[in-house]
């Protein structure tokens, strides 16, 4: 359990820039995949359900202006901050451990 803080700038503009903290980085991850199906709600509000694969969560993450986290480090007592390639690597393996029914 590392307390972790999602920076979020979905767009080009300034004012478009938001932060969530996170009681761990699993939970950080999860909160980047209910932004992403939040934004296919709203892009499918008819749908009575929403799915999508891997690339395209990906490719929602890498069209986001600005993403990253800072994970808290016992060790230092400091954040160790994260970009967006490290935040795919660990939302594939988080989503690999739950496919496998790991939690």
């Amino acid at each position: 359990m590392s307390h972790t803080i999602l920076l979020l700038q979905s767009t080009s503009k300034l004012d478009s820039r938001t932060y969530s903290d996170y009681e761990s980085v699993d939970e950080c991850l999860d909160g980047v995949c209910k932004v992403f199906e939040e934004h296919l709600k709203k892009r499918n509000p008819t749908s009575p359900s929403i799915t999508y694969d891997i690339s395209e969560l990906f490719e929602f993450v890498d069209q986001i202006s600005d993403l990253s986290c800072l994970v808290f480090q016992k060790q230092t007592g400091q954040y160790e901050p994260h970009n967006k390639e490290w935040i795919k690597q660990q939302i594939f393996q988080l989503l690999r451990k739950q496919a496998a029914g790991g939690k």
